[in-house]
């Protein structure tokens, strides 16, 4: 007795949804859309790695003009550093169907609910396996602030003092905040109100404000509240530049399939995209984690 190969019945394999489904994530995802993606035009395939380098800081020297030697100098060295980045990581989800009819129905449809809900449950999986790589520097300036039970204005203006300490740049400063926390800051008059918040742009498909140099955005997902240190379920919020964590994604790969093969009747349907992040240079001094332990 012979048995039929997935090789025999390539045929029956179906790619849909293929130019759309990575444009739908990166709106959905917050914290995937707002850090560092410059990469990933350089990753083409599963396992493809990039090299991120910078030159380090210099030393400049000063002599005063009528000092012996005033009209010497000494070189130094240029030294570098460097991250990679993996696309090592494959994120999936797949259902499985009897009815090809309702399926096919919306397979074309531009509003998909199948996708949709998909593609969710692919957001939810990205955005828990970039925060589980948040790991802020617990040297002396410490950012990871522990039992803060009221994330009011005076621990936003924590949170941009030691930002500005660490020299971050100026732009490009953001703050996701958790319901809970969300909730403390929007009771704050001077902050919200629309006397002094006119502007609100979006992130990830929601709406923000910009205070004290933070971009601040709600973040109900369950990444953010089990974070580094924290490990509740309300009470975190990360601040951070958007150079901290380098993310690249690759396609997402959408598949229907007959399950004929394994002598059964019925479609398996999947999506398929893989990528990689990595905290960048310095990244655990250019993001700070505020929770109530």
């Amino acid at each position: 007795m012979s048995a039929t190969l997935l090789a025999d019945v390539a045929d029956q394999v179906q790619k849909v949804w293929g130019p759309v489904g990575k444009d739908e994530f990166v709106e959905m995802a917050k914290l995937a859309s707002v850090v560092n993606r410059d990469y990933e035009g350089q990753i083409n395939k599963q396992n493809d790695t990039v090299y991120v380098s910078q030159i380090n800081q210099m030393t400049a020297q000063r002599k005063s003009t009528s000092s012996t030697g005033a009209n010497t100098f000494e070189t130094q060295k240029i030294s570098t550093s460097r991250v990679a980045i993996a696309a090592d990581q494959t994120f999936s989800c797949a259902i499985e169907v009897e009815d090809l009819v309702a399926l096919q129905s919306q397979i074309g449809a531009a509003e998909s609910e199948i996708r949709a809900t998909m593609m969710k449950a692919m957001e939810d999986a990205v955005n828990t396996y970039l925060y589980s790589l948040v790991s802020p520097s617990l040297s002396a300036p410490d950012h990871s602030i522990a039992s803060v039970t009221d994330f009011n204005e005076s621990q936003l203006l924590a949170a941009r003092l030691l930002a500005s300490q660490a020299n971050w740049p100026e732009n490009d400063r953001y703050c996701f905040l958790d319901p809970s926390y969300y909730n403390d800051l929007l009771a704050v008059a001077n902050l919200t109100s629309a006397d002094y918040a006119p502007d609100m742009p979006k992130v990830g498909g929601s709406f923000a404000f910009k205070r004290h140099g933070f971009t601040i955005v709600e973040d109900n997902s369950s990444g953010l509240v089990t974070a580094g240190a924290a490990t509740g379920t309300a009470d975190a919020a990360l601040w951070f530049h958007k150079s901290f964590m380098h993310l690249v994604l690759g396609p997402t790969v959408w598949e229907l399939s007959s399950q004929h093969a394994n002598k059964a009747f019925g479609y398996i349907l999947s999506c398929r995209m893989y990528g990689g992040a990595v905290l960048g240079i310095n990244g655990d001094e250019k993001h700070g984690l505020t929770y109530n332990s």
